[in-house]
């Protein structure tokens, strides 16, 4: 079982003055601790769970590029890219210069958007449901396409791309990997199958059936179940002073049991450094053969 950081949260409490000094302090704790990923939101406003929308809220790409630079081992992605905030030819540029900045380290995480209100802020596209999925999955095969031999065109129902040209290609061969966000049964873990390297799934109680249905999209599309790496987002949480270590291990264990291999979560009050080494103290050592 391996662990992944999502910083969700950027409202320190040093705020804007020690922002950038801060982040960098998580970013290259996490990577020296042996975190395996290190991801941000991919939303212009703070989602409601976490804060108002007036807090801050750092835009995901550039930040990824920066944390690159600041990091050395970890792997970086945007968990998740909003489909519809960027054309599709210009993300999958986005990744591979990341990839390549990062010295093969990108991942593409990607998902069909949700927070209407933001989009609806900031003048960004935000089509029907229906419509985002159909986008969903050309932006899929587009970026698969781009990050191939073929750099021909895409003819698509919603994109047309007169040329796949990426140059450079990423490092990381065939492509970087791809991790789609949501546990929708019908379009999204069908996707999965058809589509990624990874899935993300929320630590709910209809977990283990989420899986079921994924392991059947698989038979139907004669894909290996084993091959998609098993993801989970649930909060890491150790407590104060390491008092939740011992539930947070036997939750972690109880996804093992299900075939889960990473468990990926925002730290509560990350930026003050120690539940990050509590983590990396006592939890990972725990769950590193699960």
């Amino acid at each position: 079982m391996r662990l992944g950081l999502h910083v969700s949260n950027f409202t320190w409490p040093g705020g804007l003055p020690t922002l950038a000094a801060d982040l960098t302090r998580v970013a290259q704790t996490a990577d020296d601790a042996g975190f395996s990923m290190l991801s941000v939101m991919d939303h212009v406003w703070q989602i409601g769970h976490i804060g108002p929308p007036e807090h801050e809220m750092l835009e995901a790409y550039t930040t990824l590029g920066y944390l690159a630079a600041r990091t050395s081992r970890i792997s970086l992605l945007a968990w998740v890219s909003a489909v519809v905030y960027r054309e599709p030819g210009l993300l999958a540029k986005e990744v591979t210069t990341l990839d390549v900045l990062s010295e093969g380290r990108a991942w593409l995480g990607i998902g069909a958007a949700w927070n209407v209100e933001e989009a609806q802020g900031l003048g960004l596209p935000f089509p029907p449901t229906a419509e985002r999925f159909e986008r969903l999955e050309e932006a899929l095969q587009i970026c698969l396409q781009m990050w191939s031999d073929d750099d021909g065109p895409y003819d698509g129902t919603h994109y047309r791309l007169g040329r796949t040209l990426s140059s450079p290609q990423p490092l990381t061969r065939p492509h970087p990997p791809i991790l789609i966000g949501g546990s929708g049964e019908r379009k999204t873990l069908r996707l999965v199958a058809q589509y990624a390297d990874a899935c993300n799934l929320f630590a709910s109680p209809d977990l283990e059936h989420k899986l079921e249905v994924l392991r059947g999209h698989c038979e139907t599309l004669g894909r290996d179940y084993e091959e998609i790496e098993k993801t989970v987002m649930c909060p890491l949480d150790p407590g104060p002073n390491g008092d939740k270590v011992d539930g947070l291990i036997e939750q972690l264990q109880g996804f093992a049991k299900l075939g889960i291999t990473h468990c990926h979560g925002s730290v509560p009050n990350v930026a003050e450094i120690a539940p990050l080494e509590i983590l990396a103290d006592r939890v990972m050592p725990a769950v590193a053969d699960l």
